[in-house]
């Protein structure tokens, strides 16, 4: 067994025997242990050696460094074993001695077995030596090689390792690896290509425009050219099936008992697109019969995925039953376009208003959900004339900072720092501190599918910018405006938002009503007790609304 580990991905490390790190004394003994290693423990020529390292082949001076080198690793080692085979030519690491993650990779990729593959793919946590250099010009040219064949590599593995995935029947492990390929290679259209195609098969029909245009975008910025006809052919595809008439449901994040608890008649909605003032594309969609509701995008939203998500499924299916209920994707987020500038709350306003516009809506109730409440209640006051009534769940005047709380803002700020540093890894521990904050009571599988949500709907950036942005909204002014019928909610225990912000805006809107939920959740779920009168609340006060909007035009 090997004595020692060295780990050349990602970064340098030696461990020791038990596990401890090996402290070496110079990056030249670090160096030198990687131009051993990175070749399988192949013999190198001394005379190389001494050239990569110090620049002049033929120096003794430069010979003497060589062997003092090998001795301080020695010493760093101990005495446990000889690590190298050593002669007056050559010098190798002894496989009984050394090992290395370069190495095990290299075997891995042989194999070629699914197997192998995923456990290459987990070896692969970086470039080759990533941040390291010597500005030894001859060493440094040496490792820009070798960081290029092992980055091939790695992208190698991540592309066949989704195919193979995907041919499992596992598309969230396919659509895993292939987003990996892409974050270290984005001008391979083969991936995006893949991923298209899986998104395809599996309906996501928007998912796959959304990423051809990305693709298109990446392509015309890096290379001023544009997709193979093969890519956009699986665009034209998607275009196609999206007039059809089809049923909603089951996609590369979806779930097989989700699928079968489905209905068909409340899955069904119709996606369109509309361009707001600056140019941003915001995905909407029309769902169920009746008079028309009009909700508010929220921290996140997904409007194919939240249909099959267990923490959205059953609000949407239960406002669709009595309302044809129109929502949208935030800038951003979901379908609508990623790549935007501004994320004040005037944009967000702007969102709504275009949508609103978009869909020919002359007079509606709204729903604001956490950060949309304070959307709501902006456009209200601007567009009297044309809101019945308004609904406010878990929402807020002040974000987090505008409120003030110096323990929420350091709170606040702490979280801003695993979004920008945790989102968009493979491992969903960074996003399950998220998840366990706004649905603490959530089931395993309603944590699962939140913490996919929110890799699925946004990218960290712009994670990260909304967080900000929204901490700066206040929006208390325009409370004692608000002049249309408002049912304020707020779970009791809220972590995601402090009760007292709810309670804010029932005091400020002139005649509003409160209802304090009995709940930890800042996201009703099905199976809590608060569920029912939720939901019957809204629904009671809604159809009021629409009561009087029928007596209106009666008179």
């Amino acid at each position: 067994m090997a004595q020692i580990r060295v780990v050349l991905l990602g970064g340098f490390a030696a461990f020791g025997p038990d596990g401890a790190a090996l402290a070496l004394p110079t990056r030249k003994a670090e160096a030198l242990l990687a131009l051993l290693l990175c070749r399988s423990g192949e013999a190198q020529p001394r005379e190389r050696l001494v050239g990569l390292l110090w620049g002049d082949r033929g120096d003794k001076q430069a010979r003497h460094s060589l062997s003092q080198t090998l001795t301080s690793i020695r010493s760093a080692i101990g005495n446990a074993c000889e690590p190298f085979t050593v002669d007056r030519e050559m010098i190798a690491v002894r496989p009984d001695a050394a090992s290395a993650d370069v190495g095990d990779l290299l075997n891995l990729v042989k194999r070629d077995d699914i197997e192998s593959l995923r456990a290459a793919a987990a070896l692969y946590r970086g470039g080759l030596l990533e941040g390291f250099g010597l500005h030894e010009s001859m060493f440094d040219e040496w490792l820009a090689q070798e960081r290029s064949r092992f980055h091939h590599i790695g992208v190698s593995v991540l592309m066949k390792l989704g195919g193979r995935e995907a041919a499992d029947g596992d598309p969230l492990a396919a659509t895993a690896a292939l987003e990996r390929a892409l974050a270290l290679d984005p001008l391979l259209e083969e991936a995006h290509r893949l991923l298209m195609r899986l998104q395809l098969d599996c309906g996501n029909y928007n998912a796959v425009i959304r990423h051809y245009r990305q693709c298109g975008d990446i392509l015309k910025r890096e290379l001023g050219t544009v997709p193979e006809p093969a890519t956009t052919e699986l665009y034209l595809k998607a275009r196609a099936k999206l007039k059809e008439p089809r049923q909603l449901g089951g996609g590369p994040m979806s779930d097989p008992s989700a699928r079968e608890t489905s209905n068909a008649d409340e899955d069904k909605q119709d996606i369109r697109f509309c361009l707001t003032s600056d140019g941003v594309r915001i995905a909407y969609a029309t769902a169920g019969t009746g008079p028309p509701l009009v909700k508010t995008a929220n921290w996140l939203n997904h409007l194919e995925y939240d249909w099959q998500s267990p923490v959205w499924r059953h609000l949407l299916r239960a406002l669709t039953a009595d309302f044809r209920l129109i929502r949208y994707d935030e800038r951003g987020n979901g379908l609508s376009d990623w790549h935007v500038d501004d994320f004040s709350i005037e944009a967000l306003v702007r969102d709504l208003e275009t949508v609103v516009d978009a869909a020919g809506l002359e007079r509606f109730p709204l729903l604001g959900i956490s950060q949309g409440c304070a959307v709501a209640i902006s456009y209200a006051v601007r567009h009297p004339e044309r809101v019945t009534r308004m609904v406010l769940h878990g929402g807020y005047a002040r974000g987090w900072r505008a409120r003030g709380n110096p323990s929420e803002i350091a709170k606040r700020e702490a979280m801003l720092t695993l979004v920008r540093e945790g989102w968009g890894q493979e491992n969903p521990a960074f996003r399950q501190i998220f998840t366990s904050w706004y649905i603490p009571d959530g089931s395993l599988e309603q944590w699962r599918w939140w913490n996919d949500l929110q890799r699925i709907s946004t990218s960290p950036e712009n994670a990260a910018r909304l967080m900000a942005d929204l901490g700066n909204i206040d929006a208390t002014h325009l409370l004692p405006a608000v002049r249309v019928p408002t049912l304020v909610l707020h779970s009791v225990d809220d972590a995601a938002v402090p009760f007292n912000a709810g309670r804010e805006l029932a005091t400020s809107i002139p005649g509003a009503r409160f209802l304090p939920l009995n709940s930890r959740n800042h996201v009703i779920l099905e199976q809590e007790p608060a569920w029912p009168r939720f939901r019957d609340e809204i629904r009671g006060f809604l159809r009021a609304g629409g009561d009087e909007e029928r007596q209106r035009s009666a008179g």
